[in-house]
């Protein structure tokens, strides 16, 4: 091999070193469950069970679907605190509804402090609904629960895009959706997210499984792209009703 063409190829490999680097930004966990307020298949409330569960996805940020503040069903316990203590991860309520003395929403629960946080009202004629969006320094994580009629949920799609289209942050989008891969309400959002996880593996019900519920987006129209390196469907089936799902990812600039 003569010096010319060694010094050619050293300079591709440095240039594919450097594409490379500029390709790739900062990776991050994330999770999503549905903790049923913290009450098993076996009809037990155990906060230091699901703790637990949350602390071994190691993720940065993660949605929490149907928690109580306060109400007299779970004694005056603000839920999200008890996991905030045992999990040693920063706690966001939101409630949705005023329920039996206290509240009844969503949360999430992170590493890092949110920069800011917002409640959006979601549309839920059984039951009001909310998402909760907060900003983080490299990214915006929104947190759901939706509702159970497929036309609230259609619904809900247009509000979510409204409310994330400003941010120029990479977004994602966590929570209990309860839609299937293959109605509706996932077809409308796919024209704006990319699901991350993975929807061949049910999530619900816990003990037994047959439909994927439970989803993590990435928004796909402000520039960003992400390129996953684990899903995964966390095979718990006595502390919640749902099954708890992950993912593991890079964040592309495009």
């Amino acid at each position: 091999m003569n010096k010319m063409y060694r010094k050619r190829i050293s300079l591709i490999s440095a240039l594919c070193l450097l594409c490379s680097i500029s390709l790739w930004g900062q990776q991050v966990k994330l999770a999503s469950y549905n903790v049923h307020n913290c009450i098993g298949m076996d009809n037990v409330r155990d906060y230091h069970r699901i703790a637990n569960i949350i602390k071994q996805t190691g993720a940065d940020v993660v949605a929490l679907q149907e928690l109580d503040s306060a109400t007299q069903r779970n004694g005056g316990v603000y839920a999200l605190a008890e996991l905030e203590k045992l999990t040693g991860l920063y706690g966001t309520f939101a409630a949705a509804i005023p329920y039996d003395g206290g509240s009844y929403g969503i949360g999430i629960l992170s590493k890092e402090k949110p920069l800011s946080c917002e409640i959006v009202p979601m549309p839920g004629r059984e039951e009001k609904r909310t998402m909760l969006i907060a900003e983080f320094k490299e990214y915006v994580f929104c947190a759901t629960h939706q509702s159970l009629t497929p036309a609230d949920q259609l619904a809900s799609v247009e509000e979510i895009v409204k409310a994330v289209k400003n941010i120029h942050k990479p977004i994602f989008l966590a929570g209990d959706m309860n839609s299937a891969p293959n109605e509706a309400p996932q077809q409308e959002l796919d024209k704006h997210f990319v699901v991350l996880t993975n929807t061949l593996i049910p999530s619900y019900p816990a003990d037994k499984p047959n439909v994927c519920l439970d989803y993590i987006y990435g928004y796909k129209n402000n520039g960003y792209t992400f390129c996953v390196s684990e899903q995964l469907v966390t095979a718990e089936k006595e502390a919640s009703d749902h099954r708890p799902v992950q993912v593991k990812l890079e964040i592309r600039k495009q």
